[in-house]
């Protein structure tokens, strides 16, 4: 499995650059106009660049599974995040080489009297400004999740669509029918991932609607929501997935949200999500019904055992709710009969916070489990390891010899803790290979 996946995962990375540059390569061919300065070329093909990576966006949050499966979910929203950045240097590099160079040009910022392919052009920068300011400060701005999904996917489409009409006004390098074509090829593209995202997926789901069977609480102020299919088969997924949840809404509404499966991948006839009430959406999960409809799109994720079915032996390193895919891996380990070895260190607040408590007891005599608890604030009479999960604490427990590829890991919790654990293990000569992480910071 390794070996497929490294292969798709060179095969998307040289897909992504062939497609990013490709434009830069064709526009040069052929007629191209004369006496253009070197500073003024590159200022066109800075934009050109920007334009095609802004396209490619859409691929990468569309959700395609054979794009995400090589990497994981996590690392592809991270790539989105940064790749965005790079995207605004190179497209705001475009006129402002121009005002360097050219200090005339300034004139072309008066939108009142600059022709309209300086307005639309402007009007794109702008709009990207604020599409970025919006999304790396959501938190800080306080901006509702939902609301932000929405008017982040309007800013895309119209900074995509003013750009689009920028360059055509503008003409440079599309006086040739099989230039233009090109870009209308990019065009069509970036039109039909809006429509598989906003009109295909969402029927899609409609077709393969959840009903809520129960809503049970847990410790730790998490709750889990137990779905079962409404009139189809439902899907099977890895135990350690995730899947993103529409809930009291149409598919077609910004209101999904992103969480791991909890329950056993062994069980076909329904499906677990154990929740942390912590705001906005969560705290309305406990307010669902049974037999209220659903929808679930998934799976997604590689955080999983069976991408890792060689290994001999798993350590598991949970952090609070980040123990949700982990149970889903015990859970299923334990319906399969499973003999390997299980390690899962499991940090937690205090004991009366420690989610799944009672039935991890119940999972040991099912399966080769030790189980350490690592609580911030024990209880008087505790006599396990007290405080943070440190790197004396994992040195203590972890195997004392170390093969490569025979022993993963798999780290899940809050971001601190996880940056931590990481570093801590390194130290410890855990090969960077054998240690799969789950970070949910994907806005």
């Amino acid at each position: 499995m390794r070996r497929r996946l490294v292969v798709q995962a060179v095969f998307w990375i040289a897909t992504y650059i062939a497609l990013a540059i490709a434009p830069l390569v064709l526009l040069k061919l052929g007629e191209v106009p004369p006496g253009r300065e070197y500073w003024r070329e590159l200022s066109v093909a800075l934009g050109f660049a920007g334009l095609t990576m802004l396209t490619l966006q859409f691929a990468l949050t569309a959700r395609f599974r054979s794009i995400k499966a090589p990497y994981g979910a996590d690392v592809i929203y991270h790539f989105h995040r940064q790749i965005s950045l790079v995207t605004f240097g190179l497209i705001l590099a475009h006129p402002l080489l121009l005002f360097i160079f050219s200090p005339a040009t300034l004139g072309l910022l008066n939108v009142l009297a600059a022709p309209w392919r300086a307005r639309l052009g402007v009007l794109a920068v702008l709009l990207l400004l604020g599409l970025i300011l919006t999304s790396v400060w959501r938190k800080r701005l306080a901006i509702d999740y939902s609301a932000w999904r929405i008017w982040h996917g309007l800013l895309a489409t119209g900074i995509v669509a003013l750009a689009m009409g920028h360059i055509i006004l503008a003409r440079h390098y599309l006086n040739q029918p099989w230039k233009q074509a090109i870009w209308v090829a990019y065009g069509l593209f970036w039109a039909g991932l809006l429509v598989y995202v906003r009109i295909i997926k969402p029927i899609l789901l409609l077709r393969r609607p959840f009903v809520v069977e129960r809503v049970t609480p847990e410790r730790g102020a998490a709750w889990t929501l137990v779905l079962r299919p409404d009139g189809n088969p439902g899907f099977g997924f890895m135990p350690g997935q995730f899947a993103w949840l529409t809930a009291g809404r149409s598919p077609f509404a910004e209101a999904e949200h992103p969480f791991s499966f909890s329950s056993s991948a062994a069980d076909t006839g329904r499906i677990a999500f154990t929740i942390k009430e912590l705001g906005d959406f969560t705290r309305t999960i406990k307010d669902l019904r049974p037999g209220q409809r659903v929808y679930v799109d998934g799976p997604f994720g590689h955080f999983s055992v069976d991408r890792q079915p060689h290994a001999a032996e798993y350590v598991f390193i949970a952090g609070g709710v980040g123990i949700t895919p982990i149970m889903s891996m015990l859970r299923t380990l334990a319906d399969r009969v499973d003999v390997r070895p299980l390690l899962l260190f499991f940090a937690s607040k205090d004991w009366d916070s420690v989610t799944f408590r009672e039935e991890l007891e119940t999972l040991i005599p099912r399966l080769n489990l030790k189980i350490v608890h690592v609580l911030e604030k024990p209880p008087a009479q505790w006599d396990g390891e007290r405080g943070f999960l440190s790197q004396a604490v994992l040195e203590k427990h972890l195997p004392k010899e170390w093969d490569r590829n025979a022993i993963e890991v798999f780290l899940c919790g809050p971001p601190p803790m996880m940056a931590a654990v990481e570093q801590a293990l390194l130290k410890l000569g855990v090969p960077l290979g054998d240690i799969h992480s789950e970070r949910f910071n994907l806005v």
